[in-house]
């Protein structure tokens, strides 16, 4: 094995579905008690990879080695593994317990301890009581959680979700977050997850890979993910960002870009190993700010990043508010401001737009 040590670790795995590559020389480490998120577009690779680790699918090549053991011809059930599907996939004809209870009978556990484990694992998702009742006579809250039950009473060492609560509404789904991440904090689980629900990943995870065309694009904390994406495929699918395109007049502690009509941005430069020794000046590159980044003022405040516009449109989101300005030369910046309470008062259509050069990415163009 490489210098990649984990308690999973993918090394160069590829797979294709005839002329497609689903996923590309990926090479990848979850660590002990991590909770890992795959999260990309649909198409990206992201359940091929997590079929891969469980071992419902076979690659092309590379290896995968759960705890150092390579396991590319190992069974799925002979991998110590848990796995939630989408659509829960319990058993109809089957009780909650019986559920449960499906994976310990394959594997042999005697009846007292069945039902010792069984019982445990039902306290912790907080469903005792529902054990005698059909999948039918569930919510989809506790269908949910009597399939993380399922999952969880094998002990397995690696917890695998695909896009679990996806089918659950809202407010339940928000709920849910907080208690998986907890159930995986309390029992010390490693977990991976893969989910396209950008809040889901942003929520949940100790790192988040994201993942296209069949490649990590990047890898990182939520914090890292959000606040320094690498290229402007993460800036646009993780939260919402406005973009300039423009190219480089001046580096210095701060990057000057001179856009495509006519402003001067000023903002803090992401790079990559790729880029580094061709970057220079007069290089494309796209600049990206967060939309909750931008203050927005009757009169000009700071010497950089001031721009004058009308706001064209005024959206009430509940606990914050969206404006859409549009900048004399041309462009468009959308903006968040939270609502502390209504006072009736709003800003006027002519205002300036601003923001700080640390929060100001500038993206070079990938070439």
């Amino acid at each position: 094995m490489n210098d990649l040590d984990g308690i999973v670790t993918l090394e160069g795995v590829s797979k294709s579905f005839g002329k497609t590559l689903a996923v590309d020389n990926l090479s990848l480490c979850i660590n002990e008690r991590e909770f890992l998120t795959l999260l990309g577009p649909s198409g990206c690779g992201k359940t091929t990879t997590l079929r891969l680790i469980a071992g419902f699918l076979k690659p092309d090549k590379g290896s995968i080695f759960i705890r150092g053991e390579r396991v590319n011809e190992i069974p799925s059930y002979d991998r110590s593994l848990g796995m939630v599907f989408q659509n829960y996939a319990l058993f109809p004809h089957m009780t909650a317990y019986e559920n449960i209870a499906f994976g310990l009978r394959l594997r042999r556990v005697s009846h007292d301890a069945i039902k010792e484990k069984v019982e445990r694992v039902l306290r912790v998702v907080q469903l005792t009581g529902v054990e005698h009742r059909y999948p039918r006579e569930l919510s989809g809250g506790q269908q949910q959680r009597i399939a993380l039950a399922r999952a969880l009473v094998v002990e397995p060492q690696v917890l695998l979700l695909d896009e679990p609560l996806s089918n659950l509404d809202l407010k339940l789904r928000m709920a849910m977050r907080i208690e998986l991440k907890e159930i995986q904090r309390n029992m010390g689980l490693t977990a991976m997850y893969v989910t396209h629900d950008q809040g889901e990943a942003l929520v949940l995870s100790d790192r988040i890979a994201v993942m296209n065309q069949g490649k990590i694009a990047q890898i990182g904390s939520p914090t890292e993910i959000y606040e320094s994406p690498r290229n402007t495929f993460i800036a646009d699918f993780v939260g919402e960002a406005n973009f300039f395109e423009g190219e480089v007049s001046e580096i210095s502690d701060l990057v000057r870009v001179k856009t495509s009509v006519g402003l001067t941005l000023f903002g803090q430069l992401v790079l990559d190993e790729e880029h580094k020794k061709t970057f220079g000046k007069n290089a494309k590159v796209s600049v990206s700010i967060r939309p909750e980044k931008i203050d927005i003022k009757e009169r000009p405040t700071k010497q950089m990043n001031s721009f004058n516009g009308r706001i064209t449109h005024r959206v009430y989101l509940g606990s914050y508010r969206r404006y859409y300005v549009a900048l004399h030369g041309g462009s468009q910046v959308i903006l968040d401001k939270p609502i502390v309470r209504s006072t009736g008062k709003d800003y006027p259509d002519e205002v300036y737009v601003e923001w700080d050069p640390e929060n100001c990415i500038v993206i070079p163009k990938q070439t």
